[in-house]
């Protein structure tokens, strides 16, 4: 009588190793929480390791390594030994495999993205990338349009344009890359731009502005005269008869109380206030 296949999904066949672990679940189901419990847990999780070990190797050369890759796919099998329930009749297999696939695909969504993209985009990505790798191979190596993609994967082309955009979100360049590699090439970093100073100017300006407005007239008007008409202090004292150390009292004592008034507010950038 020919043995019976394991129903299930395609990436659920049988393998000729695949291990009898039908008594141990029943027994881990009998048993309650304790050692003896979780000893025959590692049993099953190690008779089952060269499954996790192959669904691994289907993610080679998607830039992690395979050392990695074999340690998320087993934390995936370990999962999947603690949920299943034999009572169900499912074959272990048909439970396993998507619970470690799953494991392994989250492991990518969430911890290697350089910049992170909302779920539906990473999809949008795959759809994209896989559509493009297949298109180039029947255009004999032309790059497909963006209207070729959409109509070969049924998205809309703002769908492929927006996965196209993620296509690089995935890995970073090092700031020390030399794109084109040529001689006159320079680092990215090079191309970085720098702190713009007017920028922290304008944030000041706007800061004193209603600051200055608040202050007396006579205080007001001193400041006018020696920053912007560029008046001496002796000058601006002759010129509203008072001393030209009064003068210069105030002008110390009005710049330092605006001083405190500016670095309590949160919108002034502490470098420069």
């Amino acid at each position: 009588m020919p043995a019976e296949r394991t129903k299930g999904p395609r990436s659920a066949h049988r393998y000729d190793d695949a291990p009898d672990t039908n008594a141990a679940f029943r027994r881990i189901a009998a048993l309650p929480d304790g050692p003896e419990r979780s000893a025959l847990r590692q049993e099953v999780v190690c008779a089952w390791m060269p499954m996790a070990v192959r669904l691994a190797r289907r993610f080679r050369h998607r830039g992690e390594t395979f050392e990695d890759l074999k340690q998320v796919a087993q934390l995936g099998l370990v999962k999947a030994v603690s949920r299943f329930d034999p009572s169900l009749g499912t074959a272990f297999p048909s439970f396993a495999i998507p619970t470690i696939l799953g494991e392994v695909k989250r492991h990518f969504r969430d911890e290697l993205w350089v910049v992170h993209v909302p779920r539906r985009v990473q999809e949008l990505r795959g759809q994209v990338r896989s559509a493009d790798h297949e298109l180039s191979t029947s255009l004999g190596g032309s790059i497909p349009a963006v209207h070729e993609i959409a109509a070969h994967t049924g998205l809309t082309e703002a769908d492929v344009l927006l996965g196209q955009g993620a296509l690089e979100s995935f890995t970073a360049l090092s700031l020390d890359a030399v794109p084109g590699g040529s001689a006159d090439s320079h680092p990215l970093a090079d191309t970085l731009g720098g702190m713009e100073p007017g920028f922290d100017r304008v944030v000041n300006r706007e800061t004193l502005r209603p600051l200055l407005r608040a202050l007396p007239e006579r205080e007001r008007q001193i400041l006018y005269m020696r920053f912007f008409c560029d008046m001496t202090q002796a000058r601006i004292g002759l010129q509203l008869g008072v001393s030209q150390m009064y003068v210069s009292r105030l002008i110390t004592r009005t710049c330092a109380r605006l001083h405190d008034q500016v670095m309590a507010d949160p919108r002034v950038p502490r470098r420069t206030a």
